[in-house]
Order: C-alpha cells, then structure tokens, then sequence
C-alpha cells in the first residue's frame, strides 16, 4: 500500500470517528480541509465500498492514454525532462494532440513515472566565478 491510498484510508477513519463522537459534516469538513459534500459521500460508505472506491481510482480511463509509449521513452531518454517539456513535445508530434491543461499533463507525466519508476534527475548547474573587469570594460 502505498502512502497516499494510507492517507485516505486515514482521512476515511477520521471522518467515521469524528460523525460517531457527534461532529456536524461540516465541522468535519472543515477540520478536515474537504467539501461537505464529500464528506457525507465518504460516511455514508462501508469500508468494503470504500476500498472499491478506492480501487476504482486507481483504474480510471486516462485522456492522454494513446501517448503513454510517447511519454516513457521520453522520459527514459531524458529523466530531467520537466511536465512543460513533455506538453511542448506532445504538441510537435502529434497533431492529433487535444488541448489539454498543463495540470492534466503533469498528472499524466508523474503517473508515467510512477508506473515505470522513472525517477527525476535533478539538473546540477555549474557555475563559476567571473574574473573582476576593470571599470567601464
């Protein structure tokens, strides 16, 4: 399990806690940090829904799923390559590309990376000190 579906299932156990000790949806909300309405989805769900819920997340349809090879071997040839570079990429090769956000790319990007364990390599600038220069050169 990894920490983010840990992290739900703790935002899940709060919200179950919290309604039992007498807390509103919306007290809950916003101590929380979530919509009401999500709030009284997420208490109105047994744990085994929940998990589905869960599960289902992890499986939905993605927009940009036909350049999924695209986007790999991109990233494999150049793990420093940023979400903005990828975008810009996808719109060169591929008149085909719809317009989508940049948010959506970047998801779409980390998601790559995450399922093909892609990691980012920082870019190390190099620098140096330049030579003092005599006044008015």
């Amino acid at each position: 399990m990894d920490k983010k579906t840990i992290n739900q299932w703790i935002i899940y156990h709060q919200i179950q806690k919290m309604l039992v000790e007498g807390s509103t949806f919306t007290e809950v909300a916003n101590y929380l940090g979530l919509d009401r309405r999500t709030v009284k989805k997420y208490a109105e769900m047994s744990q085994q829904e929940y998990e589905e819920f869960l599960l289902g997340m992890d499986n939905r349809r993605k927009l940009l799923a036909p350049y999924v090879s695209f986007v790999r071997d991109k990233l494999q040839a150049l793990p420093s390559a940023s979400s903005a570079q990828i975008h810009d990429w996808l719109k060169e090769h591929h008149p085909d590309f719809a317009a989508n956000s940049p948010r959506t790319v970047y998801n779409f990007v980390m998601w790559v990376r995450q399922k093909y364990q892609i990691i980012v390599e920082e870019k190390v600038r190099d620098y140096f000190r330049v030579e003092e220069l005599p006044y008015g050169a």
